[in-house]
C-alpha cells in the first residue's frame, strides 16, 4: 500500500507581527485603542491645548455624547489623558494629553492629515469597486 506525504510550503513571515512576542494580544490592544477613529480625533483635538468636555464634543464633529465619554475613559485608563474635575457650580472638568499622550500625537496627526488628503481618492475607489469589482485580480 502506497502513503502520501504531504508537506506544507514553508511560509514567509513578515511586518511589524513577527518581532511581537507570541502573546502580543495585548500590543493589538493597545493598537485598537490609539487606531479607533474617536481616539484619534479626540488626541490630536487634545494635541493644541486642553479642554472642556463641551468644547471637545463641539470640536469632534459626528462623535455621541456617549462615545466621547467611553472614548475619553478609555484614553485616561491607557494614560494618555488626565481629567481634570474643578469644585465650581457648574462643575468644570478639563481633559488634556498627558507626555505619554504628546508622545503619540505626531504619528495620530499623520493618520489623520492622510485620511484628509486622500478621503476623496478612497472614496472613488469604493464607489468603482462597488461598482465593477476593480482592484481585484485573478491569479495566473
Amino acid at each position: 500500500m502506497w502513503g502520501w506525504v504531504v508537506v506544507a510550503a514553508e511560509r514567509t513571515i513578515s511586518g511589524p507581527c513577527r518581532a511581537w512576542p507570541q502573546d502580543s494580544v495585548f500590543i493589538r490592544e493597545v493598537l485598537d485603542r490609539i487606531g479607533d477613529k474617536w481616539s484619534v480625533l479626540v488626541i490630536s483635538t487634545l494635541g493644541a491645548a486642553p479642554l472642556r468636555y463641551s468644547d471637545l464634543m463641539a470640536s469632534v464633529p459626528g462623535i455621541s455624547q456617549r462615545m466621547l465619554t467611553v472614548t475619553l475613559k478609555g484614553l485616561e485608563r491607557d494614560g494618555l489623558l488626565t481629567r481634570t474635575a474643578f469644585p465650581e457650580v457648574p462643575p468644570r472638568v478639563v481633559y488634556e494629553l498627558t507626555d505619554l499622550g504628546r508622545s503619540l500625537l505626531s504619528a495620530v496627526m499623520a493618520l489623520a492629515s492622510w485620511a484628509a488628503v486622500h478621503h476623496g481618492e478612497v472614496a472613488e475607489n469604493r464607489r468603482v469597486h462597488d461598482d465593477v469589482g476593480v482592484g481585484r485580480r485573478k491569479a495566473g
